[in-house]
């Protein structure tokens, strides 16, 4: 008899310890939610630049787009009001950034520059723009580096557009 009161005690425990393991799993998950929701990051875009339709289709076969081949490869285009540079930076899907080549900053001249790090270039004042999200790595600025959207057509393909 006193074993069976004792298995039967067992049994209410392993109860209890899966209803716990339930109410702290989704409470885990609602920390979670709430942290991803309150560390996104606003992309703030400068209304100095004026708005210019984006819509440039890049074949990774032709001899001048050869380098996005290969993961840190990069080059310029036309098209943005200043020029557009693409990378693949060989993370994410698509792996493939585009930014505008306009400072986001000021009403510079020159295009920004990209050397195959992993910052953008102002040669007017000398601010940088992350090339993975176009976060200022300027103290002092707010804008982000102008980004526009690319989608892979096919095995060979990018569309890069602001639509």
């Amino acid at each position: 008899m006193r074993f069976n009161t004792n298995v039967q005690n067992i049994c209410k425990l392993q109860s209890f310890t899966n209803k716990l393991d339930v109410i702290t799993m989704h409470k885990l998950f609602l920390l979670l939610v709430l942290a991803v929701f309150f560390s996104c990051e606003k992309n703030e875009t400068n209304d100095v630049l004026p708005d210019v339709l984006v819509n440039e289709t890049i074949n990774l076969n032709l001899p001048q787009y050869i380098n996005l081949q290969t993961p840190s490869g990069w080059v310029y285009t036309k098209g943005g009001i200043k020029g557009i540079v693409i990378q693949n930076t060989g993370i994410g899907n698509p792996p493939y950034k585009a930014f505008d080549r306009a400072c986001p900053n000021n009403d510079c001249a020159a295009p920004m520059d990209f050397d195959g790090s992993l910052r953008l270039k102002c040669a007017c004042d000398n601010s940088e723009y992350s090339i993975i999200d176009g976060s200022p790595q300027t103290a002092g600025n707010i804008h982000f580096a102008r980004e526009y959207k690319v989608i892979i057509t096919s095995s060979s393909t990018l569309n890069i557009s602001n639509f």
